[in-house]
């Protein structure tokens, strides 16, 4: 057996388990191996029946000697008590509130190991353990084999996270059985790291978290700070720091154009601005200038908070590229964003001549096939578009820039998709979702990062107020005051359960709602996903020109809308919302001089809900509310993995382990950046073989 065995040759696993195995993404020893424990409990203290005292924890092996759910109909409490005896004839009851389904499991005559806090019923006068754990220690053969019922008691033991039918104890014993049949493993980290940081070696760490010694500090085990787990931490870390630093260099090493900066650009620059740039925009365009001028390709992402005028500094990155004989290609999510961003930039580059164009998925084929000409041919300067700009039939005739807005909604591969439209273009990707900084190292460490901290001037922080459902009235009274005075509003509605039809009707009835009986004499428009991109374009021109006063939409209106009159933000059923896009959709609002509101309705809240409302009610900071945001959803959520390519890692998590990240990074850095021996090449090919495999995020060479 070795790591790369597939889990159906390991004793124990048949293919229903395998197949639950796989469904955990486990399919070869290695990956059983990485599946570590979540906690760890001390049932060193094992005792017969007849020697627990009340107050302590304790672990019993015994068996069932009879059993029965309670009554407590009425308050449906479900209460369900088993008896144990053992060699001392003492008896032991178990109660468990809500276990009626532990009548088919815990049947008369089955051995069971108890753990948990020993109690003195003063009623009955037995000893009881309410809500304890237990194992059951004769179940289809498991743990027959000798000194595997030794693994589950009298000793720290390891809880796994059950997946399927495949309870902790059977993923104690299958992994217990691989470590007794696999030969010590080899050392893939660098040997010149294991000393100075006091890291045991690879096999000691794996065999110790999973089954640690007797004399472990359970408090450090169950925070994942043992030796052996930092080791496994530090490891993963390692790996993936190492990979992005050698994609870093990899990309700084290609030839790419050097653009020229000169006074004739810097000329077209300043008559195209619309107006005088901040301090933070002016610094973030030197960044970016100065990368354009070097011939290598430009790797930046461009981050800054809701309204802080991220577009205008791209237009003025495209203005660098044509005014050098190259087409810019700019990237958006969706229709809407694509269709604001073409309306933009038209405006502003016309004045310098520059042809735009528009190319999305609802675009008719006759357009497409002109647009396309037009771009292979070289006669449009910069193309707007959503996915259908990554077609392979898309070809520029000379692409040097892409800017892909809101880059966490693209995958990495589509981010090298637009790429390979050029040859080695730069890359400016932008992001409205501010990253925390030990997500962007891990998410965005190949690139350079420039960040607009400043919102422009006379922008006034937007006042964010929560209310009730049973209060609306009170939030029309007050939207409808603010539209007497001239200004416009929003009024969104969530997308239930992923259901663009269910929110369209959600939003469909509260617009019939609010047209006929809440603000008859006003005019109110409808905006969805499910409208045609003409008829989403004719409703945002309406409510921009201000011929409608309030308009009802469901969350397709999240980025990219700018109108500076609305001044009022209404998100019903709130609680439905991440705080990522309730920050979003508080940032359409606030955008002109009026004082701008944003009231977020809600319904029932859970308490994840309630602090979600706090903190947006507390706070304007992008980056403060991101931070709460990963904490509240952790890293896995936080961008939807998959989509951007964080890696899923396996021991190591973002959160717990920033400073191991930090420790991990540093060496890996320094490393990639040593001189090219042998221990970098072995480190190269472990990364292709091993870590790419794994995470399919940098292509190292």
């Amino acid at each position: 057996m070795d790591l790369s065995t597939p889990l159906t040759y390991v004793k124990g696993v048949g293919p229903a388990r395998a197949a639950m195995l796989e469904a955990k993404g486990l399919t070869a020893v290695e990956d059983l191996l990485g599946y570590v424990p979540f906690r760890y409990e001390d049932r060193s203290n094992v005792k017969t029946i007849a020697q627990l005292a009340p107050g302590e924890m304790a672990t019993v092996m015994a068996e069932v000697v009879s059993s029965m759910a309670s009554g407590f109909k009425r308050r449906k409490l479900g209460l369900f008590e088993a008896r144990f005896s053992d060699a001392s004839r003492a008896i032991l009851v178990g109660k468990w509130f809500h276990g009626d389904y532990l009548a088919k499991v815990l049947t008369d005559g089955l051995r069971v190991a108890l753990f948990g806090k020993v109690e003195f019923d003063n009623y009955t006068g037995e000893l009881q353990m309410l809500h304890p754990e237990f194992e059951v220690l004769s179940e289809d053969g498991e743990g027959g084999e000798a000194g595997e019922s030794a693994l589950h008691v009298g000793r720290v033991v390891p809880i796994y996270e059950a997946t399927g039918k495949l309870t902790t104890r059977i993923l104690r014993t299958l992994i217990h059985r691989v470590l007794a049949e696999l030969e010590p493993l080899e050392d893939p980290l660098p040997r010149f790291l294991l000393e100075p940081l006091k890291l045991p070696n690879r096999w000691t760490a794996i065999r110790q978290t999973h089954f640690p010694p007797p004399d472990s500090d359970l408090r450090l085990l169950n925070n994942f700070r043992s030796p052996a787990q930092f080791r496994l931490i530090f490891e993963e870390f390692f790996w993936l720091e190492c990979g992005i630093a050698l994609k870093r260099a990899k990309a700084r090493s290609l030839p790419g154009i050097a653009f020229t900066l000169d006074d004739r650009v810097r000329e077209q620059i300043k008559a195209m601005l619309p107006f005088k740039p901040t301090g933070a925009q002016r610094r973030v365009i030197q960044e970016i200038a100065n990368d354009m001028k070097q011939p290598r390709p430009m790797n930046r992402l461009l981050q800054g908070d809701v309204g802080s005028g991220k577009t205008i500094v791209a237009a003025e990155a495209a203005v660098i590229a044509v005014e050098n004989g190259y087409q810019v290609a700019v990237l958006a999510p969706t229709e809407i964003l694509a269709a604001q961003h073409a309306v933009y930039f038209k405006q502003i580059l016309s004045k310098l001549g520059y042809v735009t164009l528009l190319l999305t998925g609802s675009s008719s084929s006759r357009e497409k096939t002109q647009l396309k000409k037009l771009l292979a041919e070289g006669l449009a300067h910069v193309a707007l578009g959503t996915h259908a700009l990554l077609e392979k039939d898309v070809e520029f005739h000379k692409l040097g820039l892409a800017i892909i807005d809101e880059q966490h909604r693209f995958g990495v591969l589509q981010r090298l998709g637009m790429v390979q439209k050029g040859v080695h273009p730069d890359v400016l990707v932008m992001t409205a979702t501010p990253i925390p900084r030990t997500l962007s190292m891990t998410l965005y460490g190949d690139l350079d990062v420039s960040t607009i901290d400043e919102l422009p001037p006379g922008r006034k922080p937007i006042v964010t107020k929560h209310a009730t459902a049973d209060a609306v009235e009170q939030v029309y009274s007050f939207l409808k005051r603010q539209v007497d005075e001239g200004r416009q509003a929003y009024v969104v509605y969530p997308v239930i359960e992923e259901s663009e039809s269910q929110a369209m009707k959600a939003a469909e009835q509260m617009y019939d709602h609010l047209s006929r009986l809440v603000f008859p004499d006003l005019a109110i428009g409808l905006m969805h996903g499910r409208l045609g991109a003409d008829e989403k374009e004719a409703a945002m021109q309406r409510f921009k020109q201000g011929q409608t006063q309030i308009l009802v939409s469901t969350t397709v209106i999240e980025v990219g809308v700018d109108v500076p009159n609305a001044s009022v933000m209404v998100v019903e059923q709130a609680e439905r919302f991440g705080l990522a896009q309730l920050h979003q959709l508080r940032g359409r609002v606030g955008r002109g001089a009026a004082q701008s509101y944003c009231i977020l309705v809600t319904e029932k809240m859970n308490d994840a809900a309630r602090q979600r409302i706090r903190t947006l009610v507390d706070s304007t900071d992008g980056f403060y509310i991101a931070e709460m945001d990963l904490k509240l959803r952790g890293p896995g959520e936080f961008f939807g993995t998959k989509q951007s390519g964080l890696p899923s890692l396996r021991v190591a998590n973002i959160l717990r382990d920033t400073e191991i990240l930090e420790i991990a990074r540093r060496e890996a850095v320094s490393f990639v950046a040593g001189p090219a021996g042998d221990e970098l090449r072995n480190a190269v090919a472990y990364i292709r073989d091993h870590w790419q495999r794994r995470y399919g995020l940098v292509m190292v060479g």
